[in-house]
């Protein structure tokens, strides 16, 4: 008799999960079907949402000033195509196409990191070399800055053509031409 109550004890205890389970997965589904419902009904707003303005009107927004980091550097060569080839086949930089002005073309390469430079004819008396450009925010002030450290006036800030920004050379003390590049 002990033994027939123990088994329907078991039984009656393993049903009881059994049941309070399948009325929680039947709650579950039911909740779930609800919100699925209540998320493809349409919603009525209180108000109306302002008209959007016209995607012109938004400014892009403007990269952080990466104030004194060489960002450009310019090789003045008395046979530019043969240093782009050089540059490209020793170094693997990769060049865009080059930028016509009036001393002749303008062969700009650009880095991964968002560095590059270009490469130009040399000007004679100019000799071949290479100027960095420094990134900074205030092309006036910080040529002015330049000079009243000792730096040489090269070549006084001028707008870049086609909105490219503003640059300036000094020879810092010691003959060293440092270019300044400006984005305003």
């Amino acid at each position: 008799m002990a033994r027939k109550a123990a088994r329907k004890s078991a039984r009656k205890s393993s049903r009881k999960p059994a049941r309070k389970s399948a009325k929680k997965t039947a709650k579950k589904s039911a909740k779930k079907t609800a919100m699925k419902s209540a998320r493809k009904a349409p919603r009525a707003r209180a108000t109306a949402r302002p008209a959007r303005r016209a995607s012109s009107s938004r400014k892009a927004a403007t990269p952080a000033v990466r104030f004194g980091v060489i960002t450009h550097t310019e090789l003045a060569s008395a046979n530019p195509t043969a240093t782009q080839q050089w540059c490209a086949s020793v170094l693997g930089w990769k060049f865009g196409e080059a930028v016509p002005t009036p001393t002749g073309p303008y062969l700009m390469w650009r880095f991964e990191n968002g560095t590059g430079g270009g490469i130009r004819s040399n000007n004679p008396p100019e000799f071949p070399g290479s100027i960095p450009y420094c990134e900074i925010t205030d092309i006036q002030g910080t040529y002015s800055k330049a000079l009243a450290a000792g730096a040489a006036a090269m070549v006084a800030p001028m707008q870049l053509p086609g909105g490219m920004g503003w640059v300036a050379i000094v020879a810092a003390p010691g003959g060293v031409p440092i270019g300044f590049w400006s984005a305003g």
